[in-house]
C-alpha cells in the first residue's frame, strides 16, 4: 500500500431506506489528482459525502481507509481534522458571521498555529491569488455573494487549511468562464503549494481542461463501472456516458 491514502473496499451506503453506493472500491495515493466522472444521479456527490461522514448517509458495507485509520465510526469534524475536505454545490450562508472571523475560527479548530499577523498576511496574499475583493473578508459570510465568489471563498478555505485529500463536489457548477479560471488556478495552487492530493467530482470536463489526471473513475447507479488513465476523460468528451449507462442499468437489473 505504497503512499496509498484512500482506500475504499465494498462500501455500500444509503439515504434512509435508499440504497445508493453498491460494492464501491476506490483508492488514490497522496498526491495524486483523480476524477470521478458519471451522468446526474449516478450516486457520485453520495460517495464525497460518505467519506467526509455527512449523517445525511449511513454505511451499510464495506470500509474506508484514510491515512492508515478505517474512519467509518468518525465524525464530521473529526475526519476535517484528520486532513479531509469537501467542497459543496452550493456553499452555505451564515448571517451575522464576518467571513474573515470564520477563517480564524476555522483555523484555530483545526489546530493551526497562526499568529494574527500572520493570519491576516496569508488571507490578503491568497485573496490576491484567487483575484478576490479583499472587501468581502468583512462581509457576512456567504450572504450575498456570487456563486463564483463562494467558491472563491471555498478555495481560500481549501489554501488555508492545507488537507491532506480535498474532494472537490461539482464545484464548477454554475461558474462562469472567470469563476472557472480561479477555481483551475487554486485547484493548481493546491496541489503546487501543498503538495495536496485532490478528488474532483464532476459529470462536465472543463473544469479539468488545467489539471492533470492521474486516474479517471466512472460512476453510474451507485457502481464504479470504469476507470483508467486520463484518456478515459476523452472518450467521455467524444462518446458521453450512454454505454456505461446500459451497464448500470444492466448490473441493477442483477
Amino acid at each position: 500500500m505504497d503512499n496509498m491514502l484512500l482506500i475504499c473496499r465494498g462500501l455500500c451506503a444509503s439515504a434512509g431506506e435508499k440504497a445508493i453506493l453498491h460494492d464501491v472500491d476506490f483508492e488514490m495515493r497522496s498526491g495524486e489528482a483523480h476524477v470521478l466522472m458519471g451522468p446526474n444521479g449516478a450516486g457520485k456527490s453520495t460517495f464525497g459525502h460518505v467519506i467526509m461522514g455527512d449523517p445525511a448517509f449511513q454505511v451499510t458495507g464495506g470500509s474506508i481507509v484514510f491515512d492508515g485509520i478505517d474512519i467509518v465510526g468518525l465524525s464530521t469534524d473529526k475526519r476535517s481534522k484528520a486532513g479531509l475536505f469537501l467542497s459543496f454545490q452550493a456553499p452555505v450562508e451564515i448571517p451575522g458571521v464576518p467571513l474573515r472571523s470564520f477563517l480564524r475560527a476555522m483555523v484555530d479548530a483545526h489546530g493551526l498555529k497562526m499568529k494574527n499577523k500572520e493570519f491576516k498576511g496569508r488571507i490578503k496574499e491568497l485573496s490576491a491569488e484567487l483575484d478576490m475583493n479583499p472587501a468581502y473578508l468583512d462581509r457576512e459570510l456567504g450572504v450575498g455573494f456570487s456563486g463564483g465568489e463562494k467558491k472563491k471563498v471555498e478555495m481560500l478555505q481549501l489554501l488555508l487549511l492545507r488537507p491532506k485529500l480535498a474532494i472537490l463536489d461539482e464545484t464548477d457548477s454554475g461558474l462562469d468562464v472567470d469563476a472557472l479560471s480561479v477555481v483551475s488556478r487554486g485547484m493548481e495552487l493546491y496541489r503546487q503549494e501543498c503538495g495536496g492530493t485532490l478528488l474532483v467530482i464532476t459529470h462536465n470536463t472543463r473544469i479539468l481542461e488545467r489539471l492533470t489526471v492521474d486516474r479517471a473513475h466512472v460512476m453510474v447507479a451507485g457502481h464504479i463501472v470504469d476507470e483508467g488513465p486520463a484518456s478515459l476523460i476523452d472518450e467521455i468528451d467524444a462518446q458521453g456516458f450512454e454505454r456505461y449507462e446500459t451497464a448500470g442499468l444492466a448490473i441493477e437489473g442483477k
